[in-house]
């Protein structure tokens, strides 16, 4: 009788087929501490977008998705143990969502095969994939960013800065830091004036910083900050009244909560991004259907259509994207951390594929190969529209400026791959 029971249950599982593998996706979040207000929307949008593929299409090429989130605080030590606590689940890859936890990540991941996507944050020369093989920051870089500002400057200035005087406010860490080196060599090719002027974290205090900018009165203020050093910062500027249509916030200083505590006086203010806005789009559809409706949403649910919870989305769905590139590449869907790595070296975003997924005209398109982990570096221009309470893009997406950027990133990258006894190559 023993024998038949075992027996039965052998065919029974033989039956019913090998279980499914899981495709394991960690979520380094930080939904406390003085940054949560901007990291709880991305951390819903990361996590509905997972859900969805798992109610509605049973995963990804039919394995499920596993998403394991972990809360950092946006502490950088926290982050690193987040990895270690999660490496071993079989993750594919990581989304930091902080510059400092990925400087921390590229050496650790790199050594354990696992790719890290700093989308639009992070070590900006990782863009060279020939020494950075397994981080990649695509659809563009900091510098992009900071490029992007002072082409849309030259625009409002008629293509001649001459004279001018541009202030960077930026949070006095590796994250706000980045942009300073291109800035530097942009004032260089177009005659404008540069101030730097650091905040320290978490950035509640910048009353000396904008006394400075109301004695020294520069024509334009870029900002790089995040958290609630955002909404000081717009209120600061409120009090002084510097002009907000000169104010210009990068891609991580523009979403609703940066802009709402300052009432209808922050309506002008710009900021950087490379993807759009709003919940009117296809996808939301299923959404709605699929996770909303369902009681399946991550968070409070309170986040959708936000700027930063359609920014989680579109993290959530490149990584997606690459997984299937991944699948397709390898023959076989149950991918490893390795053949993840070789999908997102892969990956080919095109205007097609994006209406395919319910988002048209949702972001640039662009091209990762081994020699460039970081797109196209193509960014717009958002306004603030307080009366319609939502950002607008006022711009087309256009093109940084490669021939002061592409040498910096060369000379960055090699000074890394000298310094760390990288030979630079694809494999």
């Amino acid at each position: 009788m023993k024998k038949r029971l075992t027996a039965l249950a052998l065919g029974a599982l033989m039956a019913a087929g090998p279980a499914a593998a899981e495709l394991v996706f960690p979520s380094l979040s930080y939904r406390t501490g003085p940054y949560a207000a901007n990291g709880i929307p991305f951390a819903d949008g990361y996590a509905d977008y997972f859900t969805l593929l798992n109610e509605r299409d049973g995963g990804i090429g039919g394995e499920p998705i596993k998403m394991i989130e972990c809360e950092t605080g946006y502490n950088t030590e926290k982050g690193v143990e987040c990895y270690e606590s999660t490496k071993g689940e079989g993750a594919l890859v990581y989304q930091p969502l902080s510059t400092g936890i990925t400087y921390q990540l590229i050496p650790k991941a790199t050594a354990d095969g696992i790719p890290v996507h700093s989308m639009g944050y992070g070590r900006t020369s990782a863009k060279n994939g020939e020494v950075f093989r397994n981080i990649f920051n695509y659809p563009a870089n900091y510098w992009d960013g900071a490029s992007v500002a002072v082409k849309h400057i030259l625009d409002q200035e008629g293509g001649d800065l001459s004279g001018k005087k541009i202030a960077l406010v930026y949070h006095n860490s590796a994250y706000g830091k980045e942009p300073i080196r291109t800035l530097e060599e942009l004032s260089k090719k177009h005659g404008y004036e540069l101030t730097l002027l650091p905040v320290d974290h978490p950035g509640q205090e910048q009353k000396s910083q904008w006394l400075q900018i109301r004695r020294e009165k520069p024509d334009y203020v870029i900002m790089w900050g995040w958290g609630v050093m955002n909404q000081v910062a717009i209120q600061e500027a409120v009090n002084i009244r510097f002009p907000m249509d000169h104010f210009i916030g990068i891609w991580w200083s523009g979403s609703e909560n940066d802009v709402k505590p300052a009432g209808d006086k922050a309506n002008g203010y710009k900021a950087l991004t490379f993807h759009n806005f709003s919940s009117n789009y296809p996808i939301y559809d299923d959404l709605k259907k699929y996770v909303y409706d369902a009681g399946k949403s991550a968070g409070a649910g309170d986040q959708t259509g936000t700027v930063l919870y359609n920014r989680g989305l579109y993290a959530a769905m490149l990584a997606a994207e690459a997984a299937k590139t991944a699948q397709e590449i390898h023959g076989t869907k149950a991918i490893t951390s390795q053949m993840m790595r070789d999908g997102m070296e892969a990956l080919d975003m095109t205007e097609a594929k994006m209406t395919a997924l319910g988002l048209p005209g949702f972001g640039p398109e662009f091209k990762v190969s081994c020699d460039n982990h970081g797109g196209n570096g193509f960014g717009a221009v958002a306004q603030w529209d307080a009366a319609a309470g939502e950002f607008k893009m006022i711009t087309d997406y256009f093109q940084s400026d490669q021939d002061i950027l592409n040498p910096l990133i060369e000379e960055d990258s090699m000074a890394y791959a000298k310094e760390n006894n990288i030979a630079p190559g694809c494999n």
